[in-house]
């Protein structure tokens, strides 16, 4: 039976409620028991979570139809109801609802404050990012945000569907501004900079790659699944957060009045007075500073990619003719390695230096019985914690490499590298040694490598360790085997990049007879006994210890080379290409990172007499540091190169 809406509408107009409109019909079979709706519990009216509050928000014609349906107060008048619901327009299902509420008060009163309060916990917390991570405490939270206030009066101030749609919009942003955020912490604790909003997303997938290499794909698909749920997670519950928010704001304009003007006095008095909680201001807008702050940093690195495209066009060395490149290394097998992660705190940590430095003294004494000697000082690296390849590319091309996008127009560039030097003399033949390329690789010719290995073309059938493909003893010995031991009309030019003291040092190879390396089967048991990097990295301690460890298993292994393979005419030039990550450098730890000259000619040395560098593979702590992008320039200048720049 449906009513006619005329004569409904008098009917509840004589029991002085308006129950519904004009232009809606609605079942009447419980008509005869209608009385007015009694009051809902505290709370319970507004059980917003289980949708309430984004239906009231969204306003549909529906919802409105479902206000207009009294909840019955007997149990068979209930069954009436929703039996009805079945066959009623949409919006009569909200009727359900509103009878759970009243039938179970205090479940719906639970129920509401819960989503509530993690609603603004959610929205709380997002304004008071970022935070550092290695100092983080829970006192950091005990802050006022003033964007959180600023929040609070647009949504008062706006009406019902202009709030919603700010409600939607802001929830967006403010979720996209807590994911850069996180990202922006995780940079500052693993890297040591910001993360860069135009340049670093790429990097997210080399991030990928390093937990597919260190603990297989599964867990790196499982990982990146995990985060790409969390974040659309994020996005909506911060939506409905807002939306939520906005909707208790709404019911009582008065008082939400009152109270955003009572905090935000309060705020702008703390602001005056400077009032500290724990060392820090209590009025804070830290969401505001990020917000800022990547906005500067975009119209940075907008700016710098045309004006480093014009410096790196300048080259001291450009126009150099060949025979004025390094003239007095002629006849001298070069060698330039990279140590993993090499940086000032494996000599100079408490933990980890007395294992390192023991480890230099004895073998600078090793070789020193062979004739060979040494001298070592600082260069200050253009990267921490990770992206090696920046550290490579600003050590060889004498420009300072910090971002990928510089990175990107030095290798497309035609600015000469300290490797290519060689090469474009003629006189040596060039060479490659890189355990950690697992793919194409553009960059052979930037760096003027003539042959190039990989991890995949020098034999080796052993274990991973971690990221690390094949150990460092190894890869040493594949380049005697390969090169370095085969008869030739030219000397030898190598980059060597050696990968086993990279993160997360865990396990760690062992030295074994040279004689008995083989095709590195012999490392399958060593990698079996060896820690896990779970056990290693989650312990800071644990880290740091084995950190040293896996730079003196590296060290060691390319001295004992030396001991074992060089000879009159070889050159050593090894340094790290960075500072190990926060938890085993510290915070605060600069960039600095040691580089060693090795020779048994003792003109090689008296070339670099004036640097004033320390006798020894260790250098003092007062001896000369350098910016990275300095040593090319120096080197070559050293070792008789004549200066014709090339400019733009």
């Amino acid at each position: 039976m449906v009513a006619d809406p005329d004569l409904h509408t008098g009917s509840a107009a004589l029991l002085g409620h308006s129950f519904v409109r004009k232009d809606l019909r609605v079942p009447v079979s419980t008509r005869s028991r209608q009385q007015p709706e009694p009051t809902p519990p505290e709370g319970a009216g507004d059980a917003a979570d289980l949708g309430a509050d984004t239906v009231d928000a969204v306003s549909t014609e529906a919802e409105k139809a479902a206000e207009t349906v009294e909840t019955p107060k007997t149990a068979e008048a209930a069954e009436t109801v929703e039996g009805d619901a079945e066959s009623t327009p949409p919006g009569t299902r909200f009727a359900r609802l509103r009878a759970w509420r009243e039938r179970y008060p205090v479940a719906a009163r639970i129920v509401w404050w819960t989503g509530t309060v993690l609603s603004v916990a959610l929205v709380y917390a997002a304004f008071l990012l970022p935070v550092p991570v290695s100092t983080f405490k829970l006192s950091t939270f005990l802050r006022l945000p003033g964007e959180a206030i600023v929040t609070a009066a647009l949504l008062i101030a706006l009406p019902r569907r202009p709030r919603l749609v700010f409600a939607i919009v802001g929830g967006i942003g403010l979720a996209a501004l807590t994911v850069v955020n996180g990202l922006e912490m995780g940079y500052r604790d693993y890297l040591g900079r910001s993360f860069n909003p135009v340049l670093d997303w790429e990097l997210l997938d080399d991030a990928k790659s390093y937990v597919a290499d260190s603990s297989g794909r599964t867990a790196a698909n499982a990982l990146a699944i995990g985060l790409v749920v969390l974040v659309v997670l994020l996005f909506a519950g911060m939506v409905g957060a807002l939306i939520r928010i906005g909707n208790i704001l709404g019911r009582d304009v008065q008082r939400a009045t009152r109270g955003t003007l009572l905090v935000g006095t309060a705020w702008i008095t703390c602001t005056i007075l400077t009032v500290n909680v724990a060392g820090i201001p209590f009025a804070s807008y830290r969401a505001a500073n990020a917000l800022n702050s990547q906005r500067r940093q975009v119209q940075a690195t907008l700016k710098d990619e045309a004006a480093f495209a014009k410096v790196a066009k300048n080259d001291r060395f450009g126009n150099t003719p060949p025979a004025q490149l390094v003239p007095d290394l002629r006849g001298k097998d070069m060698l330039f390695t990279f140590i993993e992660s090499y940086g000032r705190s494996a000599i100079e940590d408490p933990v980890i230096a007395p294992g390192v430095g023991k480890t230099l003294t004895e073998s600078t004494a090793a070789l020193a019985k062979l004739g060979f000697h040494a001298k070592s000082g600082w260069l200050t690296s253009s990267t921490y914690g990770g992206g090696s390849w920046f550290g490579h590319s600003t050590t060889m091309s004498g420009l300072w490499i910090d971002n990928q996008q510089r990175y990107r127009t030095v290798m497309a560039s035609d600015h000469l590298s300290l490797t290519k030097a060689f090469q474009k003399t003629g006189a040596w033949d060039t060479v490659g040694i890189m355990p950690g390329v697992q793919k194409s690789w553009p960059e052979q010719k930037y760096y003027g490598l003539d042959t190039v290995y990989n991890a995949f073309q020098m034999g080796y059938k052993g274990p991973k360790f971690s990221w690390s493909t094949m150990p460092d003893q190894y890869a040493l010995e594949s380049y005697q085997r390969l090169e370095h031991g085969k008869k030739r009309d030219k000397p030898l030019m190598a980059e060597i990049i050696l990968t086993s003291s990279h993160m997360p040092w865990a396990p760690i190879p062992k030295m074994v007879d040279w004689a008995d390396v083989g095709d590195g089967s012999v490392f399958h048991e060593i990698q079996k006994e060896g820690l896990k990097s779970s056990e290693v990295y989650n312990d800071d301690t644990k880290a740091r210890t084995e950190y040293g460890k896996s730079i003196q298993y590296s060290v060691t292994a390319l001295t004992q080379w030396m001991e074992r393979y060089a000879d009159d005419d070889t050159v050593l030039v090894f340094l790290g290409d960075h500072q190990p990550n926060a938890r085993v450098s510290g915070v605060n730890a600069n960039r600095d990172v040691p580089v060693s000259i090795v020779a048994k000619d003792p003109k090689v040395l008296e070339k670099v007499a004036g640097w004033n560098w320390t006798d020894g593979l260790k250098p003092a702590h007062d001896a000369p540091v350098w910016k990275m992008d300095q040593f090319r320039d120096r080197f070559l200048t050293a070792y008789g190169s004549t200066p014709h720049p090339k400019s733009d």
